[in-house]
């Protein structure tokens, strides 16, 4: 058992929204909290343009995949934000559920997607600020991204 939260990001496709956002926490957050995603009805591949969105700001979110929600995923999880997946997203009593209306990237351009990218970031920071006590929180250099 982890003394770390679980932060799990939930969309449909597991390829775009979702896949930034854990990108962002764990680039803001280190190894502070415990990073999960997934998708109702997952793609076969992360979204090119997201992948590329990142990517400009320095994360490198290539290495993950599109994965299934799995209901031990989600019950095991502090904090589940969902982003579009309705009906689909499973609730627990006890969870902290955040339900954040973005932009879905799938299909758009990359100058379309990086106010997504941007937008999620913000949500992120204050995600951070909010779990993890300004004692333990990593300390990052804003490089103006």
């Amino acid at each position: 058992m982890s003394d770390k939260p679980s932060v799990l990001f939930v969309c449909v496709h597991n390829a775009g929204r979702s896949q930034m956002a854990a990108g962002w926490l764990r680039h803001l957050a280190g190894d502070a909290i415990e990073v999960r995603s997934a998708g109702s009805e997952p793609a076969d591949q992360i979204n090119p343009a997201a992948v590329e969105a990142m990517r400009e700001v320095g994360i490198d979110i290539t290495g993950q995949t599109p994965r299934k929600l799995e209901y031990e995923t989600a019950q095991d999880s502090d904090v589940i934000i969902t982003m579009g997946c309705g009906d689909a997203c499973p609730v627990f009593p006890g969870k902290r559920y955040e339900d954040w209306k973005l932009d879905d990237p799938a299909g758009k351009g990359i100058e379309a997607v990086r106010p997504i990218r941007d937008e999620i970031r913000t949500r992120i920071e204050a995600l951070v600020a909010d779990l993890i006590p300004a004692s333990r929180a990593p300390r990052t250099c804003d490089s103006g991204g």
